[in-house]
């Protein structure tokens, strides 16, 4: 059979919404600076879909950092791969302080934060070591378990007596392989928002012998003290033995780094194929990565701003007796009750008739149904911003209840 012959009748969980969803549920257009306002089909809306939390993407400063750097170094140099050509004195000095940021010995800089952790998993574990991970993990560390060419092994989600359950598993496996135990977890789970118990998790260390590894793309930039990620939430960052960060979250660039002690960080360098085989990062970005950085460092202002808003937000929803599930972090889920139509319905009244751009997260993703309007709160946004949205989703609901999105079909896009 020719192989496009199957996508003819299957195509996808999520394409499978194709025709009817294209250009406005999935793959919408959001144009102008960004920001808590942007236009969408022409008209202003009061933005909550994008993960701009300190709200540094047109920061006055990285703007210009940005710019100067362009026009200095262009978007072609370096040219090549940097164990070949492509390194240069600035990519190590963004290394040097993102380590001391995070508080490990060295780090090693990624071309992009999904391939990243992929390439994490890959050049890290053999077919004779074992992976043991949660079973909400982000899909990047999905894909990087599945190249993963040795046994694996889910614990369920946050839950200790499964996670202690599968390290036994692994523990009594690798005693015949002869490998190690890889744990996987994420700091700060972007779907629902709730922590990785990272220090319950390090805690059985005691018992168990395993190296942790860390996803905080959601942490990196927003939690702890100074904002160095989710380790230093729990005071357990000195435990976690490979931290992964990304920039495209509260950096507002592109790329990823992976913090750990020098020796594992030149191992990388050496063994990582998706870097070796790869163009070096863009000096621009580079350059305009450790001007964000700073401000994180310098300007603490920043997310003290975002935790305002992400308090207001998420108490007001709940006094209004919103379900936010278990976050405790600045991703804000709202989980409802309908069906897929009825959830197309609701966006698109929020997105027409209130001015409000939120993403919306329906089956297979989640259970049949619920409905899952995920709103992300930054720094740049306003109290008015949040008092105006409770109030929208507050009348939204009534209708949602009083079955005024009732329909068999999706919403019709005119």
């Amino acid at each position: 059979m020719d192989i496009f012959e199957k996508i003819k009748t299957d195509k996808g969980n999520l394409g499978q919404y194709q025709k009817e969803a294209h250009g406005y549920f999935s793959f919408p257009k959001l144009e102008g600076e960004i920001g808590s306002r942007m236009k969408f089909r022409g008209k202003e809306v009061l933005n909550w879909s994008l993960n701009n939390y300190c709200d540094l993407a047109n920061h006055p400063e990285v703007r210009k950092a940005d710019a100067q750097a362009a026009a200095q170094y262009g978007l072609a140099y370096p040219m090549g791969a940097r164990i070949m050509s492509g390194q240069t004195s600035m990519h190590e000095e963004l290394e040097k302080q993102l380590a001391t940021f995070v508080s490990k010995p060295d780090a090693y800089l990624l071309n992009y934060g999904y391939q990243g952790m992929v390439s994490i998993i890959d050049a890290m574990c053999s077919r004779n070591d074992v992976v043991v991970y949660d079973a909400e993990a982000h899909a990047c560390i999905l894909d990087g378990v599945r190249l993963h060419m040795g046994k694996r092994f889910v614990f369920l989600h946050n839950d200790m007596d499964s996670l202690r359950k599968q390290l036994e598993h692994a523990t009594a496996l690798t005693q015949k392989t002869g490998g190690g135990i890889l744990v996987i977890t994420e700091g700060v789970f972007g779907m629902a928002g709730d922590l990785g118990k990272l220090d319950e998790i390090v805690a059985l260390k005691s018992e168990y012998s395993f190296r942790l590894l860390v996803d905080d793309a959601h942490g990196f930039g927003t939690m702890g003290a100074t904002g160095a990620g989710t380790g230093e939430h729990f005071g357990v960052q000195d435990q976690i033995d490979m931290y992964f960060g990304t920039f495209a979250k509260s950096m507002a660039g592109i790329g990823a780094f992976i913090a750990s002690s020098e020796e594992v960080c030149d191992y990388f360098r050496y063994n990582m194929r998706s870097q070796i085989f790869a163009k070096s990062l863009p000096m621009a970005m580079v350059i305009g990565l450790l001007k964000r950085l700073e401000l994180i460092r310098t300007q603490p202002e920043l997310r003290e701003k975002l935790w305002i808003i992400v308090k207001a937000l998420q108490s007001g929803l709940k006094s209004e007796n919103f379900d936010l599930g278990v976050t405790n972090s600045p991703v804000t889920p709202i989980y409802l009750s309908g069906s897929v139509p009825e959830g197309t319905n609701v966006v698109m009244d929020l997105r027409e008739n209130y001015n409000i751009f939120c993403s919306i997260v329906v089956y297979p993703v989640i259970p049949k149904g619920q409905l899952l309007l995920r709103l992300i709160p930054t720094a740049g946004h306003t109290l008015e911003d949040v008092d105006y949205t409770i109030k929208a989703f507050s009348e939204v609901r009534k209708k949602l209840e009083a079955g005024k999105y009732a329909s068999t079909k999706l919403a019709q896009i005119s």
